[in-house]
């Protein structure tokens, strides 16, 4: 299941991992968000031990979402080594999520 990562707990969960981080930035109310849930959760299935997925709700959790400047949502992001280094903004299926996160892993 894909980490609740939150304003409190995303400089340890996020920042300082040792592993790929993917974030969803997503949104209740919004319709393209409720189709990428089930992608984000596969994958948490699918990288456990590898990478760390997680989902920061942008209502929620306004101060991550001003500090990556997410305008629009769903947006991934990828971070290796607390830095941005790949993001998808809107509905993507699967494989584009995959090969982003499996170039991380190289």
């Amino acid at each position: 299941m894909a980490l609740e990562i939150t304003d409190s707990n995303f400089a340890e969960v996020a920042m300082n991992s040792d592993k790929p981080v993917m974030i969803d930035f997503w949104a209740e109310w919004c319709g393209p968000c409720r189709m990428v849930s089930p992608i984000v959760e596969e994958m948490s299935n699918d990288y456990d031990g590898k990478a760390v997925i997680g989902k920061v709700n942008v209502d929620e959790n306004p101060d991550i979402s001003a500090k990556f400047g997410i305008r629009n949502i769903p947006t991934i992001i990828f971070l290796k080594g607390g830095q941005v280094v790949d993001k998808s903004v809107g509905a993507v299926p699967k494989n584009v999520l995959t090969e982003k996160m499996e170039a991380l892993l190289g």
